[in-house]
Order: C-alpha cells, then structure tokens, then sequence
C-alpha cells in the first residue's frame, strides 16, 4: 500500500511538473530562414506569388503526394492542397492571404499537426551592389494557445520546420537559377501583353537562310530575298498568306543570325481567319505605306490541310505543316537587333509561369521588314511550350 502511494504521489508531482513547464513554455513559435539570388525580382516575385512552380521547390512536394490548385493562378486567392504519402507530411495546404508586389507574399497553412493560425511570409528585399540581388526570407508562425502538448511540441519546430524551410529555399534558388535573368516588367520596357496561347495547325512556306552576317542591310537583304521566294512559290501555287512574315531564330550569334523566313499560307478564297490585320511577304513591296496606327490584336491563325504535292515549290522554299502547340507570346516595339532580349525574358516570364519553353522562338514581322530596322519595328514574340 505504501509503495502504490508513492507511485500515485510521483504520479502526481511530475503531472504538476507537466502542466508547470507547459504553461511555461511559448505559446506560439517562430522561425526566420534567408538565401540570397541573383534573378531579378520580377522573376523572383512572380515564382512565390503562384503556386505555378510550386513543386519544383517546396519539400512537400517530394515524393508521393497528390497536388491540387484552385483559385486564380496568382495572387491572393491562390491554393493549393497536398495529399502526402511521405511519413511528416501528409495532408494540409497552402493558400496566399496577402500580396504586396514585389515585396512580400503571406500565406496561410493549414494541416495535420498542433497548432493554429500557421503562417509563412516571403519577402524580398534588394541587396548587393546596386540593389541587383534579392534576398529570400522566409518567416514562419504558430499558436498554440492553452494546447500544452502543442507548446512541448513547439521545442521541436526549429528540427520540423526550420529543416523543411531550409531545404526549401535551396531549392527555390537553384531553381530560379535556371530562369534566364531577364526583367520582362522591368520600367520603360517595350516587351508587353505576356500570355499562353493557342496555335492550331498551319500549312507554312519556308525558307532557311543558313547564317546571315550580322550587319543590318545584309540581314535584311537575305530576309527580303527569302521572302521574294516565298512569295512567288504563292503566285505560281494560287496561295495568299495567312498574317504577317515570321522569323525563326535558329543561332543569334556575335558575329551571324542563323534563321528561317516562315510565311502562314492558304488555298486563295479558302476559309480560314488571318492572324492579324498586318502585312504579310510582301508587306515591303509598297514601302511608303503608312505604318499602321495600333499595333493588332492577337488571334490564333486557322488553315484547312493542303496537300504537298499541289504546292509548286520554287527555290529554296519548302512546304510544312505545322501541329497544333501551346505558345508564350509577347508583343515587342523596337530594333530588330534588340528582339534577343526580349526573346529572353519572355522564356523567362514563361518559366515563372510553371512552363517549359522548347524548340526555336519565332517572331511576327507585323510591320514589315524595313520597319523592322528602326525604333518603331512591331513584333510578335513566340516561343513553342511543352505539353
């Protein structure tokens, strides 16, 4: 009897020791976790404001689990719930509660552990020379509130969470690593209206220009050329183009610019919607036409199949048809020289977007060649995605 009342009064001292460090103990928690990038914010911003590229750097992401995103696809609104099979993780979400541009993103979490009011904040901040890094904090709270074995639960955080977090931001900035480093909202810019489209099939007339001497009327000349080809191959096959001349860019080298001249084409009278109100091949034969005073809405091009065989290939032409893709597409105003940056930072723009550009990027010449050449040139930008 004596031995079973010391056991109940141990029993009850280390229960009272219990609820004493409990109540001890924080009631809620915090951690603060930073990496350093060079990208450029935008990138940066546009990665963390979405959960796009979500499992390409957070840990929950790993493995076994099942991902579902709702809401708008950035911004406030944004979730996305996961569905883990890795021991730790299981089930929860994520969702952005807070959006300030290009400074912070707040979210709010919800899963299976203790704890209430579970909250993750981004924010970017400019750092280095020039203010042309971004440092990456990640914050991270929680309550526990009068929930004591939450509060013992909290002096492992820092192992659970600050681990996870970690992990997380080095992947975040290896990812963002592999986006190319263009700031496509940067001000002044004359890249805009940035989005996914649709492209269905084409019949197209093509012509490779092998590699061009990069000099401005050399490059044009072998452009103007090709274009003449392509233009006869119509005359001589009763086709009439579908949009504007198009470029693709196979190598924009230092001291050459490997391309293709690539003009859409139908039967003539054939049912089919032009692409845009903008000059085609020949859009250089009457060069003092006025230059158009806005620059056309996009629309995808349609073009009923052609059979190869009736088309009357002359020259170097070609004939392709073209399958249905997925596009990233940016409107551009200026020199042509200067389209490689915006080819650039619309890749990039795409990748921030969870997209996967492939193959080689392609421009409408909307204005025509010549125009091309001056601070006025109107382009549309392509690049081909996967999937």
């Amino acid at each position: 009897m004596t031995r079973l009342l010391e056991l109940l009064i141990s029993m009850a001292i280390v229960a009272v020791l219990f609820l004493i460090v409990g109540v001890v103990l924080p009631s809620s928690r915090s951690l603060s976790e930073s990496v350093e990038t060079n990208r450029r914010m935008s990138i940066v911003f546009d990665t963390v404001n979405s959960f796009k590229r979500f499992d390409d750097w957070h840990p929950f992401a790993l493995g076994q689990v099942k991902l579902n995103r709702s809401g708008p696809d950035e911004g406030v609104g944004a979730r996305i719930e996961y569905d883990s099979e890795v021991s730790g993780v299981g089930k929860g979400s994520w969702e952005i509660v807070e959006s300030e541009q290009d400074s912070r993103v707040v979210y709010r979490i919800d899963d299976e552990n203790r704890g209430s009011n579970k909250q993750s904040t981004i924010t970017l901040k400019p750092t280095g020379r020039g203010g042309r890094n971004v440092e990456i904090t990640q914050d991270y709270s929680i309550d526990y509130g009068w929930d004591l074995l939450g509060r013992y639960a909290g002096l492992y955080v820092s192992r659970n969470v600050g681990d996870t977090m970690k992990f997380g931001l080095g992947r975040l900035t290896n990812m963002l690593a592999a986006v190319p480093n263009f700031d496509y909202r940067v001000d002044g810019s004359n890249l805009a209206n940035l989005e996914i489209a649709q492209i269905p099939a084409e019949n197209l007339l093509v012509v490779n220009a092998g590699a061009i001497e990069r000099n401005n009327e050399v490059v044009k000349k072998a452009m103007k050329d090709n274009a003449e080809w392509i233009k006869r191959t119509m005359d001589e096959s009763g086709l009439e183009p579908i949009g504007p001349l198009r470029i693709v860019t196979t190598e924009f080298a230092r001291d050459t610019y490997t391309f293709d001249v690539v003009q859409a084409v139908r039967r003539k009278g054939g049912a089919a919607a032009p692409a845009a109100d903008a000059p085609a091949a020949d859009a250089d034969a009457d060069e003092s036409a006025e230059a158009p005073a806005a620059r056309p809405a996009f629309a995808v091009t349609e073009s009923e199949p052609m059979d190869a065989e009736g088309v009357k290939l002359l020259g170097p032409v070609t004939f392709v048809r073209s399958e249905p893709t997925r596009v990233a597409r940016a409107d551009y105003t200026g020199y042509m020289a200067e389209l490689d940056v915006a080819r650039n930072a619309t890749r990039a723009w795409a990748l921030t977007q969870g997209e996967e550009a492939i193959g080689r990027p392609y421009e409408y010449y909307v204005n025509g060649i010549d125009a091309a050449f001056t601070a006025d040139g109107q382009f549309k930008v392509f690049w081909n995605l996967k999937g």
